[in-house]
């Protein structure tokens, strides 16, 4: 398989990321969360928001490295969810190391925290001493604290410490409504990507058009996670052309959105020039991957 050749490779100190791909923006979930929906439903609004539905995917560990096997998606970004309550969070983040630690390296894991929670910051350094890449999916609106304030500069300075990636849900601009369309506006974002910008920071769903709307500092990247959704057909071509080309990461929202479905995607909008860039080697590069 291409991702077995890409790890041996990458092991044996000869990885070179041209060609490869890396899903920046996938959720999984622990079976203990899939299997009691409704028991989470009940005390966690933001998952009541988005996963009440039965028709909501959850998916797994297993479920994603079988997507990555099937679309030779060689190394997928899991993150984590913006639960209220502290204990959800450290369970879903052992889960995500745990995940990480089995499987070599296809699964890079992003832990999440609350940081309205007193024991965040020791949250954060427990998760990068487990193996954590980053941080993410962040969305301080749904938890009730803000990146302007003290809380945001903790943030950025546990990122800083530990050289961790931020990955926040940024919120396009408009009224449109759907289930967990809130996370972080895109005023804030940009503002506090601005004020950091030694941090690597991902805008998730496009950072929520932030490139079109205006002109994000260096440090900003966006992924296209739910992007068949947010901007379909030919919708679809300002929207993915928007950002630079080497600001570009390919982020599926799986299981959401497929793996197969978001490439395509990618592949029938971006310039065959840019395709590589978009689909992995940007991702692969952010990440620390390639070793030039």
């Amino acid at each position: 398989m291409p991702q077995c050749t890409f790890l041996l490779d990458r092991i044996a100190g000869h990885y070179q990321p041209e060609g490869v791909i890396v899903d920046f923006h996938t959720h999984i979930f622990p079976p203990h969360v899939r299997d009691n929906r409704d028991e989470y439903a009940r005390r966690d609004p933001t998952f009541a928001e988005m996963y009440t539905d039965p028709r909501a995917k959850i998916a797994t560990a297993e479920d994603l490295l079988a997507s990555m096997d099937e679309t030779d998606v060689d190394v997928s970004v899991a993150l984590g969810f913006a639960w209220g309550d502290h204990d959800d969070i450290v369970l879903h983040n052992d889960y995500l190391l745990e995940a990480a630690a089995a499987d070599d390296g296809r699964i890079l894991p992003f832990t999440t925290v609350n940081m309205a929670d007193r024991r965040a910051l020791a949250e954060i350094d427990r998760c990068a001493t487990g193996g954590a890449r980053g941080l993410g999916e962040l969305r301080p609106d749904n938890q009730g604290w803000s990146l302007d304030e003290d809380l945001g500069q903790s943030l950025a300075g546990a990122a800083r410490r530990h050289n961790l990636l931020l990955l926040f849900h940024v919120t396009e601009p408009g009224d449109r409504t759907y289930p967990g369309r809130h996370g972080c506006t895109v005023d804030d974002f940009v503002a506090f990507a601005a004020a950091h910008p030694d941090l690597t920071i991902i805008g998730g769903h496009l950072a929520g058009d932030a490139f079109r709307t205006g002109n994000p500092p260096p440090n900003v990247y966006a992924d296209t996670a739910a992007q068949p959704f947010l901007y379909r057909g030919e919708d679809a071509r300002p929207a993915l052309n928007a950002p630079p080309p080497y600001r570009l990461l390919l982020g599926s929202d799986y299981p959401l959105i497929t793996q197969s479905r978001q490439m395509d995607e990618l592949r029938r909008i971006i310039p065959d020039s840019q395709l590589d860039a978009s689909l992995g080697t940007n991702g692969a590069t952010i990440l620390g991957l390639d070793h030039g």
